[in-house]
């Protein structure tokens, strides 16, 4: 059952750092036409590393695994945002780019689904062997 666990743990993991690309991603279109609006994102890889613990992660990064921890932001994450550089600067100061906005939405989009459908396929199977099936 502990392998059980962490797999699941982990993968909760991947989706709350998912839905929380999806909420950056989703500000930043929305202010695509603010004046002097500075777009960001986060590295997903680093923060899953940081969120899970796996070897490679900062050091001395904790890992807040409840509301109340020190740290932790009413359930968000407490990953690093970066400002992104855009490829094409405005006169406005407003660094989004609509359509990488919107593409690397629909990417965050699907590696979200996939890693539920996993999570779905993974707990179906649990079931299955624990009604003998």
């Amino acid at each position: 059952m502990d392998a059980v666990s962490r797999m699941l743990d982990f993968h909760g993991d991947a989706l709350r750092l998912r839905a929380e690309r999806q909420r950056t991603l989703a500000s930043n279109i929305a202010n695509a036409d603010t004046p002097g609006y500075q777009a960001r994102d986060f590295d997903f890889a680093k923060a899953l590393k940081e969120a899970t613990g796996i070897p490679g992660a900062a050091p001395g990064t904790l890992k807040a695994t409840d509301t109340r921890h020190l740290g932790a932001t009413g359930g968000a994450s407490t990953v690093s945002l970066a400002y992104r550089t855009p490829h094409q600067a405005s006169l406005d100061g407003n660094t989004v780019e609509v359509d990488a906005e919107r593409a690397r939405f629909a990417e965050n989009t699907v590696r979200y689904e996939a890693t539920l459908r996993f999570m779905n396929g993974q707990i179906q199977s649990l079931l299955s062997a624990m009604k003998g099936q």
